[in-house]
């Protein structure tokens, strides 16, 4: 019984080691931290930003999975939502870039002017959506 115990921890486990780390590539491939960090001019800084993303995976996993109290959650709680926000905005706008969507849209719909105010229009869109879906959820 120990043993079948052993190999089911060890299967889980690597099952989901090799899923992070698909995702983790999947993230560092689709070039967000290396855009943010030409855009902010700290290229010098990759290793730390790539690093900061696989540790934030692996402690966002745990404190999920053991359900870990924060203490002082409650002002701690508006800054875990607003860099939540800021990276999946990020990865969203990555996603949206590598597959030259704004591109396309443009030459499609023939657009010259206003493409500024498609882009705050469409932040603005997932930002109310996020706020009508998570005021349900409460």
């Amino acid at each position: 019984m120990w043993i079948k115990g052993i190999m089911l921890a060890a299967l889980g486990l690597s099952a989901g080691a090799a899923a992070a780390g698909g995702i983790f590539s999947f993230i560092i491939g689709l070039g967000v931290v290396s855009d943010l960090a030409d855009r902010t001019h700290t290229g010098e800084q990759i290793r730390l930003y790539e690093d900061a993303v696989a540790l934030g995976g692996i402690l966002g996993t745990i404190w999920i999975i053991f359900q870990i109290p924060i203490p002082e959650g409650d002002w701690l709680l508006p800054a875990f939502g607003i860099f939540g926000g800021i990276f999946v905005g990020c990865w969203a706008m990555a996603l949206a870039e590598i597959l030259n969507l704004f591109p396309i849209l443009i030459r499609r719909a023939r657009l010259k002017m206003c493409i500024k105010y498609i882009i705050v229009g469409i932040a603005l869109g997932k930002s109310l959506g996020a706020m009508l879906f998570f005021s349900q959820r409460w």
